[in-house]
């Protein structure tokens, strides 16, 4: 399977968008590879089409299908697994942000939590310290809290209250601490 030049240049840059949010590359590229396709592809035509290795391809895969972005699928004739993307683009931000949050801030909302309580009986924390940690704890309930409120939101109404941006923060006025 070849890509033409403007596959390429895509596949190529969600690879290096991939590396820059914590994601290997060939992850990405596969990702990427597999949203733009207009069927289902086996392992091996995604390691011909990104000349890479067949068990890299196979890791990937599975590193995709553990976040939910890929699932497979069988062809009449054929016993190899194919695979296919998530297509809708709501979907997939929806899927990813799922699974930054449970693999990635509920874990540390647990530890901060501890860390809240323990704080207060530990004597050897600055006082300063512990108000610190509890800012972040503070801070990381809210964005919980907000995405829940927000996560089972149709796309339609997600994007609606997307455009309406700034107009939202110009209606609550300047924060205390921007007015002074």
């Amino acid at each position: 399977m070849a890509l033409g030049p403007t596959e390429q240049k895509f596949v190529l840059h969600w690879g290096e968008m991939g590396t820059r949010w914590g994601v290997n590359r060939t992850v990405a590229q596969i990702h990427a590879l597999l949203f733009l396709a207009n069927r289902p592809l086996a392992a091996e035509d995604i390691a011909d089409a990104l000349s890479v290795a067949r068990s890299n391809v196979s890791n990937s895969l599975k590193e995709l299908q553990s976040w939910n972005l890929i699932r497979v699928t069988h062809l009449m004739g054929d016993r190899r697994d194919h695979f296919v993307a998530l297509q809708d683009v709501w979907e997939i931000f929806r899927v990813i942000v799922e699974e930054r949050k449970r693999r990635e801030i509920d874990p540390t909302l647990t530890v901060l939590r501890e860390c809240a309580i323990e704080g207060d009986t530990d004597s050897a924390l600055e006082p300063a310290s512990l108000a610190r940690m509890n800012e972040v704890l503070s801070f990381l309930d809210m964005l919980g809290t907000t995405y829940d409120d927000y996560k089972h939101l149709p796309p339609a109404t997600l994007q609606r209250f997307l455009k309406m941006g700034g107009k939202v923060a110009r209606f609550l006025g300047p924060d205390d601490k921007d007015a002074s």
